[in-house]
């Protein structure tokens, strides 16, 4: 069990992580989501002691990271691919972490060969493209065959084989009643490979649920194709529904229910050839949830800001 329990984290005037209190259970993939500057990293950080926090805590199985004598048998991480030694080989690397932690030296074969960078063991990891290094990354998390996996962006640099070697890893580690924990920016990436997720803006708890829940009550678009798109369209705009074109014969309507748009157009007297629903996606609804809590946003081309 991982529980975050009110972690606060502020360094000088920034509060990076404000009042955090979840738990990520095990048994499923959690995946934690939250726009750039939302504190995702910070927690992980403290979690496995590079930070320590000015509020509150972080517990793996009832205690903090630096209660444990070989940590890496607990809770394995990949927070940084790039941070190694670039002069050490790749299994150099792993046979120092194993020695730390107490644990056998065979084992560093064993996680080389399954994350498949057995053949470049012997190189050094500063040659290694970010795919490779991610790859190492995982193997060290999984060095101690430990009980809680952590991963910051775990997909960044891998081709979409490797994307889905990662998504079916994630769901085996699951499977064995692991607690398996995500952060990603990637929303098409966290609906189709987490089954929880947590959401954070600017260092506070939003929402949790799985992908289901949290897009069940959002409001989603209607595909509509039809005779006259461009009457049909100053219809449903003089009934405040919002449309923009999908194609010559098509649009894509917010702010009006599918029968809202067939009355409409039934009332004008446009025939309509196809009427679909689309449920908000993930994306949509992380946009909504954070639209408050972007540390960034943006102008509209050509608008001044």
């Amino acid at each position: 069990m991982l529980k975050i329990d009110h972690l606060s984290k502020r360094y000088g005037e920034t509060m990076a992580v404000d009042d955090l209190d979840f738990e990520v259970t095990p048994g499923v993939v959690t995946g934690f989501l939250g726009p750039n500057g939302s504190g995702k990293s910070t927690t992980m950080r403290v979690i496995i002691g590079l930070d320590r926090p000015t509020h509150g805590r972080a517990t793996i199985n009832g205690k903090t990271y630096d209660e444990f004598k070989a940590p890496l048998r607990e809770v394995g991480a990949l927070l940084d691919a790039k941070a190694l030694d670039p002069s050490r080989s790749a299994r150099n690397h792993l046979r120092a972490l194993a020695t730390a932690n107490r644990i056998p030296i065979k084992r560093v074969d064993e996680v080389l060969e399954f994350v498949g960078v057995a053949s470049v063991a012997h190189k050094k990891v500063g040659g290694f493209s970010l795919g490779m290094s991610q790859r190492l990354g995982i193997a060290s998390a999984l060095l101690g065959d430990p009980g809680i996996l952590l991963f910051d962006e775990p997909v960044n640099g891998l081709d979409p084989e490797g994307i889905r070697w990662i998504r079916d890893f994630f769901r085996s580690l699951a499977k064995e009643g692991r607690t398996v924990f995500v952060s990603s920016h990637l929303m098409s990436e966290m609906a189709v490979s987490a089954d929880q997720i947590i959401v954070i803006g600017r260092g506070k708890f939003i929402t949790s649920g799985t992908v289901a829940e949290l897009t069940a009550n959002a409001t989603g678009t209607v595909y509509v194709r039809c005779a006259d798109a461009t009457r049909l369209g100053e219809v449903l705009g003089a009934l405040e529904g919002v449309c923009e074109p999908a194609n010559e014969q098509g649009l894509n309507v917010s702010g009006l229910s599918s029968d809202q748009v067939g009355e409409a157009a039934l009332s004008a007297g446009i025939a309509i050839y196809e009427l679909t629903p689309q449920r908000a996606s993930l994306e949509d609804v992380f946009m909504s949830l954070t639209a408050d809590s972007l540390e960034y946003g943006h102008h509209d081309a050509g608008v001044a800001p």
